[in-house]
């Protein structure tokens, strides 16, 4: 099991655990529906926790919402 500290994934995400949570869910989902992992990450671990992963090492990040 991967240990991912929780103060490094809310630095890579605005210092909102909210939108942590919003992007974690999202990439999970993409991935457990067979978008390829962006890590290298054995087979028995969870879409959540490669998402995490991802999050962490900077492969994934969230877009800004743009002022209309």
């Amino acid at each position: 099991m991967v240990y991912i500290e929780l103060e490094k994934l809310v630095d890579k995400s605005s210092d909102s655990v909210y939108k942590l949570v919003i992007l974690a869910s999202k990439r999970a989902l993409e991935i457990a529906e067979g978008q390829p992992k962006l890590v290298d990450a054995n087979s028995a671990a969870k879409p959540s926790t490669v998402a995490l992963q991802e999050i962490s090492e900077g492969k994934v990040h969230s877009k800004k919402a743009s002022a209309k």
